[in-house]
Parts: C-alpha cells; structure tokens; sequence
C-alpha cells in the first residue's frame, strides 16, 4: 500500500510540473478585506441547531457578468447581496437585494436551473421544510416547493446535490439532513435519514428515502470513474453516528445501492464536513479533499477506479492551527479548490472554526490558504495573504467579484460578520472562464467535462456540478488559471456522453460553448447569449 501511495504521489508531482507553462517568479498573493462593501454585517447565528450550516451560494443573477452572494443566515434572514462593482479592479460594491423572500431558519443554498428556463433557481437548505426558490430574472425569486411537486419534511438538512439522469426533463434532488431532532434518545447514534426526489416528467415524484443516513454534512453528485453515470458521494460526521457508520457512495441505478468493501469501496470513518473536487493528476478524474476536525484528508484518483490517501508530505492535512498557540485539532468545514494565482496550478482554501465551544478542538483556528507549487505540493501562506481570520468560519467561496481575472473571496462566520475579499496579487498569469450550455433541459450542462489542451499535452479535466463544499456552491463559468499560456483548445464532453469539436480560444476572457448540431460548438461572449 505504501509503494503504491508513493507512486499515486510522484506522478501527481509529475503531472503538476508539466501541466502547463507557468510564470518564472513566484506571484505574492494577496487579497485586501473589503468587508465594508457589504451593506449589512450579516452574521450566521442560532443555538446547537446552526453549530453546521451557514453555506453560501454565489452565482450571476441578472447576467451582467457580476456574481451576487447568497448567505445563510440562520435564526436571522438570508441575505442576497446584488453586486454593483463598478468595473475590473475597481473596490467592490454590493447592496442589498429586495427580491428574495424572507426566509429564516436557513442552513444554505445551491443554485440550479431546476427547471432549465435559462433563469437560475436556489435550493435553499432549513432547519425544517425546505424551500425552492424559482429564479424569475433580474434577481428576483417566487416561493414554488409546492408548484415543483415538492414536499419536504420537517428535518435539519445540511447537504444537497443535484444531477440530471438520462434524459429526465428535471434533475434529480439529493438532500443530506443531520441529527433526528425527533429522536428522545439523541442526539448521538441518532442520525437521520437522506432522502432523493426523481422528476416525474415536469414534476417531482415521491421522495425516496436513503437509509442507513450518518449524519450527513456534504455531498456530491460526480462521475468519479468516467463512466457516464454520476453516483452520490456522502461525507458524515462521526461525532453523531459515534461507531457502525462510515462514508458513503451510492451507485445510482433504478434502485440507488450503497456501495461496500464487495465493490471495493473502503470503509472511512471520519468527522466529515465538506467535499471539494478538481482533477489535479491531470488523470481526466476527480480528486478529493474532504474536510474534518483533525486531517483534512486529500484522496488521490488512481486513474481507474479507485483513491488513495495523499501523504503527509503533500501538505495538505491542515489538521492544527497554524497560527497562534492553540495546539489541538482543526475543525473543517468548505474546502474549495480555486487558482488564486493563475500559475496553472489549483490552489485550496479551506474554512475553519470550532463548532462552538468544543473543548476537544481548537478555539482559535485561522482559515487556510494553501497554494500549489511546481513539484505539486502545497504551502500555507493565509497569514501573508490577508485571510487567515480566526472567526467560526462555515462556507465559502472563491469567485471574481471584481471582473479582472482573478479569484476573489467570501466567507461566512458563526457568530461573526460575513468577510469579503478583493484579490489584489500582481504578476498574476493568464487565465480564462468557461462555461459550456446547451438549449432545452438541463441548459447549464450540469455533469460536462470541460477538457483544456496546449501545445498537443492535456492541460486538465474540469466536471460540472452541483453539490460538494459545505451548504453551498458556486454556479459561475469555470475558472481556469493559465500561466504563461496564451492560446488554447478547449472541448465539452457532454452530459450524454457526446464530445464537441476543439476550438481555439485566447487567453484572459469569459466565454460560453453552445452546443450545436452533431459535434460543433459555437463561441460566444459569457453573459451576453439569448435565453435558450
């Protein structure tokens, strides 16, 4: 097992120096607090039942090229802040939206087109019935659980993830929910059950429920073997179902079936918390971070069928403060892959903070901001940075707020204000922003591969979903960090399988590929295409 760790390893560092051409000198990274842009200091807050939760949601929705930020908010309103960002490089601006719904008890959110009408949707995960916001334009949302064909129970979901299977008009809706607060003999060992619900041509089915459940904090929708179907990957948090549960997948099929060691699928038992995705080997599969209070663990593809656990020496277990003198254990919660510098390489950002006052954990836990270097390791560099806060982080995001290329910063607290970051890096490399759509249903083209090339060599494989980070995600263009690159190629695999035509494209724009007749795609400006 070790010959084959080290291995996994050495091509991964192999993979990370050929990837692409990167910049010669190192970029400084960092990022200046403006915080102050917000027109409020929202706060995720509550009792025991917010100690997880406090997602956010970061998608465009008025198609003016300018991500707004969704929060969670807890016993207090979500929160949907509109940005107003003047221009590239210019201070970030937000205010406050008037068109969302009031909603308290909220633990998070995804956005998703569920009704593929070109207008983005939120699933907004509570502490009770949950909710299905539909996207009317211009950033304006109607309540329409109901009018979907949804019904939701009254549980503490803390999970979501979505795909759409076969040529089903709708996508199928997975939700994770945490401790049974019905339970007089919890809360540990007192774990509640998932539930899936499958359209029913325009509508939505009964929902199925997913049992044994492990209290689950995270999860996600991937075609992590290539294969053409995405199974349901689910981290669960061990300090609830105490002993007999473990990670989960679960094939997908007519009937959803929990994989075991039969299927060669380990049983890992750990404090899961979130899940983050991105091929790094340049293998064409996903590998995995998946949070935790203690190691953060990295899951390296084999470029078949299975993982490995990533060494120590990758540098990314983050698993003790790396700052202050608190010793004890980290707590994760979102982890996001994101390339902050545009050197070719994804870097990582993970949000850290105590569940409230768990004695076991550290107090003082400062976010992680770790950056991949040439020999495809990674280093923490948060406090040179600017970011390395010690508030009770939960989720977050990367995203260029700002418009100039590179990746900017949210993040919600417990118990402290929301924290927005402008990236202000110099010498940072070339990058591009891909996103692929297709007309009719499933128009964002959930479960594509996006396959970069230059010069003849594979660049990286890049999988659209929903899902993963911890009671939030991102729907934006897929943001790729290019170095010195300045011309490409690009295709889409789409979500049935079919592959496009390689098209050339040019460094440092937004672009989204429309599918066409047969393998054609055509190129178009992102933000600027007609509703399907």
């Amino acid at each position: 097992m070790t010959r084959r760790i080290t291995r996994l390893a050495a091509a991964l560092l192999v993979a990370a120096s050929v990837a692409a051409p990167v910049s010669a000198d190192p970029v400084a990274v960092r990022f200046a607090d403006e915080s102050a842009a917000l027109p409020v200091e929202h706060v995720y807050s509550g009792g025991w039942e917010h100690f997880v939760g406090g997602g956010v949601a970061v998608f465009d929705c008025n198609d003016d090229g300018r991500p707004e930020i969704l929060a969670a908010g807890g016993t207090e309103p979500a929160r949907l802040f509109l940005n107003r960002t003047a221009g590239p490089g210019q201070p970030l601006a937000f205010e406050l939206a008037p068109g969302l719904p009031a909603l308290t008890e909220t633990t998070g959110a995804y956005p998703i087109d569920i009704d593929s009408d070109g207008v983005i949707d939120l699933a907004v995960l509570r502490v009770g019935p949950n909710v299905v916001l539909r996207g009317l334009g211009d950033c304006r949302f109607e309540e329409a659980t109901e009018a979907m064909g949804l019904t939701f129970p009254d549980r503490w979901t803390a999970a979501f993830s979505a795909t759409w299977e076969g040529d089903a008009a709708r996508p199928t809706l997975a939700y994770g929910n945490y401790v049974d607060r019905s339970n007089p003999d919890g809360p540990f060992e007192a774990c509640d059950v998932n539930e899936l619900y499958r359209p029913e041509g325009d509508r939505y089915g009964a929902r199925r429920e997913l049992a044994p459940g492990f209290c689950a904090l995270s999860m996600l929708f991937s075609d992590w073997k290539r294969e053409g179907r995405a199974d349901l990957r689910v981290s669960n948090d061990r300090h609830y179902y105490v002993r007999g549960g473990a990670e989960q997948m679960w094939r997908m099929g007519e009937e959803p079936r929990l994989l075991g060691a039969g299927d060669g699928w380990p049983a890992i038992s750990i404090w899961g918390m979130g899940i983050a995705s991105r091929d790094l080997n340049a293998d064409g599969r996903p590998d995995l971070v998946l949070t935790s209070m203690a190691d953060q663990l990295m899951l390296l593809s084999d470029g078949a069928s299975a993982y490995q656990t990533a060494p120590y020496t990758m540098g990314a277990a983050a698993q003790r403060p790396h700052l202050g003198d608190d010793g004890r254990p980290s707590t994760g919660w979102t982890a996001t892959f994101g390339d902050v510098d545009n050197d070719g390489r994804d870097d990582l950002f993970i949000a850290k903070g105590n569940v409230d006052q768990m004695p076991s954990n550290a107090i003082h836990d400062p976010n992680n901001l770790l950056m991949r270097q040439p020999d495809g390791s990674f280093i923490e560099t948060s406090v040179t940075a600017g970011v390395a806060t010690m508030a009770r982080s939960r989720g977050a995001a990367l995203a260029d707020f700002d418009g100039d290329g590179r990746l900017d910063l949210t993040v919600v607290n417990r118990r402290a204000a929301i924290e927005l970051y402008r990236n202000l890096s110099e010498g940072t490399g070339n990058w591009v922003e891909i996103a692929p759509r297709q007309a009719g249903d499933n128009g964002f083209a959930v479960g594509a591969w996006i396959e970069l090339a230059c010069d003849g060599a594979p660049l990286t494989a890049r999988e659209i979903t929903i899902g993963g980070g911890h009671a939030g995600g991102v729907l934006l263009p897929e943001h790729f960090g290019l170095g010195e690159v300045g011309e490409l190629r690009v295709r889409v695999v789409w979500p049935d399988g079919g592959a496009s035509d390689w098209v050339r494209l040019d460094a440092n724009q937004r672009v989204e590929l429309w599918r066409g007749d047969g393998a054609a795609v055509e190129v178009r400006p992102a933000g600027t295409a007609a509703r399907p």
